[in-house]
């Protein structure tokens, strides 16, 4: 009897033992001479979840090597992402193992808002943006690009509660009662639930308008940009709390001889950044075709960076209302390959007052699309209230983007 209580404590010491070396190390390679902060890893989901011995209902540990723990997310296309930190020519090791994890903050998120005519907005602890749907399409209102939200004092979501005040229809009946006795209250109401107005933590003072607006791309027939409409249908993939990922369809288009040319955009949030990644496909197109992305201009003497051998452009945006103390809104597309072509168009008279809303024109990067291939690029912006203070800083910031993109971080796992 002793004997056999002796080999089933050995028995179960043993495979606690096994419990406890059950685990996967990931190494991180930083190849360039700079200290690399928060930047997302991705790793094989099943891979790991195979190596932990572990099912897909398992709770995961993702430990730096200090020990402690570090959030993470289980993504739509079977990866798990991570932040990690690596100084510069260094590499360190992370360590997924079986265990339950600590609570983790939702940074990234996102919506869809039939309220406010098919709206889908996003966010991360930065910055938020939104994209324009049907609804607005279908009322004859002309705005091809991306809207941007600005955002500080704060990491937590705050655009839906935003949207929640500016299409209060409570508030909004209150208000248009007001106007009739007492325009002052009025006034004082709407200013009060208006996203337009900083109440602490950002606003919505970015000029859109028939233009690309905050890093749109299209595609080109000779010299001319063939303007993407409102998106037809979405579908988001990813909601937090690490990443938000959403695909776009977009409503056909006459490109050239090709008059069915389907554009779906699929684009990607991460905490911590303040660029989207975006990779864009086009069904139905039979040539070649120049693609450009572009930033509208509401200066025509604006800073603008048109850098195409570094690999971003970037505009300081004066904001709707400069003289109303909003500051300035920085912004940029980084490009992970080889950029053709940057520089800043201007509308001509005609086409500025007539079809553009006012607007000056584009600072633009132009590249090559064929068919069936993808386009990938970044798109993003900071505020001179938040963390990014200078238009000098926010190039060196695009600057450092784009090579951690063009020299991504080696990632093994063992």
């Amino acid at each position: 009897m002793k004997k056999l209580v002796t080999l089933l404590t050995a028995v179960l010491l043993c495979l606690s033992y096994a419990e406890a070396k059950r685990k996967v190390t990931v190494t991180i390679a930083n190849a360039l001479n700079i200290n690399r902060s928060g930047e997302m890893v991705e790793i094989d989901k099943y891979d790991v979840l195979r190596k932990l011995q572990c099912s897909e209902d398992n709770s995961l540990i993702v430990l730096n090597e200090n020990g402690q723990q570090v959030p993470y997310q289980f993504t739509y296309d079977q990866k798990i992402i991570f932040p990690v930190n690596v100084k510069a020519k260094k590499k360190v090791k992370y360590t997924l193992l079986n265990g339950q994890p600590q609570n983790m903050d939702t940074l990234a998120c996102g919506k869809y808002y039939p309220e406010r005519m098919d709206d889908v907005a996003w966010e991360n602890d930065l910055v938020a943006f939104r994209a324009y749907g049907p609804t607005l399409q279908k009322r004859g209102e002309k705005a091809f690009g991306y809207d941007v939200f600005t955002k500080y004092n704060t990491t937590k979501p705050v655009v839906e509660a935003r949207y929640a005040d500016e299409t209060n229809k409570e508030k909004r009946a209150r208000i248009a009662e007001l106007k009739k006795s007492d325009s002052k209250a009025a006034d004082e109401l709407a200013k009060a639930i208006s996203y337009h107005i900083d109440h602490g933590n950002g606003m919505d003072c970015y000029a859109v308008g028939p233009t690309l607006g905050g890093g749109a791309s299209a595609l080109m027939v000779a010299d001319s940009l063939i303007y993407p409409y409102c998106y037809e249908t979405y579908e988001i993939l990813d909601n937090g709390p690490l990443r938000f990922t959403l695909r776009l369809v977009f409503t056909p288009l006459a490109v050239g001889t090709d008059t069915n040319v389907i554009e779906t955009r699929l684009i990607t949030l991460d905490a911590g950044s303040y660029l989207n990644k975006t990779v864009i496909t086009y069904a139905n197109l039979t040539q070649k075709r120049a693609i450009a992305t572009g930033i509208v201009l509401h200066e025509p003497d604006g800073r603008v960076t048109a850098r195409a051998q570094a690999g971003f452009i970037t505009y300081v945006d004066p904001t709707t209302n400069p003289k109303g103390n909003n500051g300035k809104m920085f912004m940029g597309a980084a490009f992970p390959t080889k950029v053709k072509e940057a520089k800043a168009v201007l509308f001509s008279e005609k086409e500025k007052k007539e079809l553009r809303g006012g607007a000056d024109g584009h600072v633009m990067a132009m590249s090559e699309y064929s068919p069936k291939s993808a386009y990938t690029y970044y798109w993003g912006s900071a505020w001179s209230k938040g963390k990014i203070k200078t238009p000098e800083a926010w190039d060196e910031y695009m600057l450092q983007f784009t090579q951690n993109k063009r020299t991504p971080l080696t990632v093994t796992t063992n």
